[in-house]
C-alpha cells in the first residue's frame, strides 16, 4: 500500500479544518434550543441527528487513521474555549479516537461503518452535560445563577440520575440517525468517493 494512504497530508489537514468548521456552525445553531429545560437534556440527540450531514461528508474524506481523532479534539477545544467544563474535551478525545478505530475496521470505506462511526462520535457531545450528573450540585448553583432558579428547578426534575444512561443511549442513536441522514442525502457523493 502506498504510505501516502497511510499517513496525513497537507490536503487532509485541510479537510478537517474545513469540515469541523462546517460542523461548529451547524452545532451552534442547532444548540440554541437549549435554552428551553427539555431541549438542553436532549441537546446531544438532536445535534446527532442535524449534524450527520456534515460528519458524514467529513467521513467520506477521511482515509487514515488520525483524521477523525483530530477532529473530536477540535470539538473539544472548540467546547473549552466555549467556556464548558474539562469534560467536553474528554468525551471529545476518547469519541474520535474510538470512531476512528471503528472506521479504520472498514479500511474508510464502508458506508454502514460510517453510519456507526456517527452515532460513536456523536458520544462527545455527553461532555456538555455531564456536570449535570458528575458534580450536580454546583452545576445546578450555575445553571440557577445564568438562567434563574426556575429554569434550574425544572433541569433537576427532569433529570433524575438514571437518565444518564438513557441519554447515553439516546445520542448513540440521534448520532446514527445523523448518519444515516446523510447516506441517504449523499449517496452519490459517496460512489464518488469509492464508499460502499
Amino acid at each position: 500500500m502506498d504510505n501516502k494512504k497511510n499517513s496525513l497530508t497537507v490536503k487532509d489537514c485541510i479537510n478537517i479544518g474545513v469540515f469541523a468548521a462546517f460542523y461548529i456552525v451547524i452545532f451552534f445553531v442547532t444548540s440554541f434550543i437549549g435554552y428551553i429545560p427539555i431541549m438542553l437534556v436532549v441537546l446531544s440527540v438532536l445535534c446527532g441527528i442535524v449534524c450527520g450531514i456534515p460528519l458524514m461528508v467529513f467521513f467520506s474524506k477521511a482515509h487514515v487513521f488520525g483524521m477523525v481523532t483530530i477532529f473530536g479534539i477540535i470539538m473539544g477545544l472548540f467546547m473549552l474555549v466555549m467556556g464548558r467544563p474539562w469534560y467536553s474535551i474528554l468525551t471529545a478525545v476518547v469519541a474520535g479516537v474510538a470512531a476512528d478505530l471503528w472506521m479504520k475496521t472498514g479500511e474508510y470505506k464502508s458506508i454502514s461503518k460510517a453510519v456507526i462511526g456517527s452515532g460513536i462520535f456523536s458520544l462527545w457531545m455527553l461532555g456538555m452535560i455531564m456536570p449535570l450528573y458528575f458534580g450536580r450540585d454546583a452545576y445546578l448553583l450555575s445553571v440557577a445563577e445564568g438562567y434563574g432558579e426556575e429554569f434550574a428547578n425544572t433541569l433537576e426534575k427532569i433529570t433524575p440520575g438514571w437518565s444518564f444512561v438513557l441519554l447515553v443511549v439516546l445520542t448513540f442513536v440521534g448520532g446514527i440517525l445523523g448518519g444515516l441522514l446523510g447516506k441517504a442525502v449523499l449517496k452519490k457523493h459517496f460512489k464518488k468517493a469509492g464508499m460502499a
